[in-house]
């Protein structure tokens, strides 16, 4: 028979490659759960052979017992953004706990890099949705894979994130040129091209002996922003300089329409504890700009022999031109605005 994976945040820019490579032969029956079976991306994933598409809310016990029942195993990639991070540490621990109950046999986490403690708890590197993740990583990391084998995939940003919060901007002295913008100085950032990604969670259920009990933290390359632009020039033709800003200089460029929206109003608009965008965002920047983290480039060659190894390689598989294109869900459909947090 089958084997059979429950995958929730699958219409989700991480989820919708995820759920693809499991589609991409007669292997595997995928259940997606997502809020909206009508939306673009779910009629689009229920055509792929072996989808089927579970309506609910992912964050409802009782809802997630019956997507998880009879499930062999689970994907799980909550959204930040949406329920704020109190409630992404709460449901990534109950959705362990429900996948032990119903006997799944092997739980996949995406997660992100846990910056406060690589920062050794440092304020500037606090970010809500990254820590949220990395704290529900350690938990996972610390059970047993004999009960229940589990796996964490940790990603970085996206390199199709370069058309949308990545993008770069007109110059407003020198039209013909475009700036890639960041806060980064001369740091080596890393970067993954989703379509990998989704080939990383194929093999992870795939190779249980290999990834049962394995953090493995993806990426297509580590690259400083100048030599993104000079890439980018290279392949496009079109002149691209980068510009390293401060923080104030990059929350004043737009890219949020709301800087001082706080994440995860749904819970409670007075919390102390939640962020405002220009909070979250400063100790997201400053994790990559002081290159707190570290991929085995090594061993993601031996795991994918076929994945895109570099920004260029990317940027001619793809026709990257820079022009701006919607990547993050919560920006297609403004799913997050139920949260308090403003997006275009």
């Amino acid at each position: 028979m089958k084997k059979s994976i429950l995958v929730i945040g699958g219409t989700g820019a991480q989820g919708v490659p995820v759920v693809k490579a499991f589609a991409s032969d007669s292997e595997y029956t995928i259940r997606v759960l997502t809020r909206s079976s009508s939306s673009k991306e779910a009629n689009e994933l229920s055509a792929l052979p072996g989808v089927t598409i579970f309506e609910g809310n992912p964050y409802d016990e009782p809802t997630l017992c019956q997507a998880i029942r009879g499930m062999n195993y689970i994907f799980v990639n909550t959204n930040g953004f949406a329920i704020g991070e109190k409630s992404e540490i709460y449901w990534g621990l109950r959705m362990y706990e429900l996948a032990r109950e119903f006997g799944v046999e092997h739980f996949i986490y995406a997660s992100l890099e846990y910056g406060s403690k690589l920062g050794q708890f440092n304020r500037k590197y606090r970010c809500g949705h990254l820590d949220a993740k990395g704290k529900v990583a350690e938990f996972i990391a610390a059970q047993t894979t004999e009960s229940m084998a589990w796996s964490i995939l940790t990603s970085c940003m996206y390199l199709e994130g370069l058309s949308e919060m990545l993008r770069p901007f007109p110059d407003p002295g020198d039209p013909g040129t475009l700036v890639f913008a960041a806060p980064l100085g001369t740091a080596r950032c890393p970067l993954i091209h989703l379509e990998d990604y989704g080939w990383y969670a194929r093999w992870i259920v795939g190779h249980p002996t290999r990834s049962n009990g394995l953090n493995l933290h993806v990426a297509t390359e580590d690259i400083g922003w100048k030599d993104l632009a000079v890439a980018f020039t290279e392949f496009t033709g079109q002149k691209a300089v980068y510009k390293d800003v401060t923080l104030d200089e990059y929350f004043r460029l737009g890219v949020f329409s709301e800087p001082d929206a706080k994440l995860g109003h749904s819970v409670d608009p007075l919390d102390t504890t939640l962020f405002t965008y220009r909070e979250n965002f400063s100790g997201f920047w400053n994790v990559w700009k002081d290159e707190l983290t570290k991929r085995d480039y090594k061993l993601l060659d031996e795991i994918l022999p076929t994945r895109v190894k570099s920004v260029r390689e990317w940027m001619e598989k793809v026709g990257y031109s820079g022009k701006p294109t919607s990547i993050l869900k919560d920006y297609r459909d403004n799913s997050s605005r139920q949260s308090g947090v403003k997006v275009d």
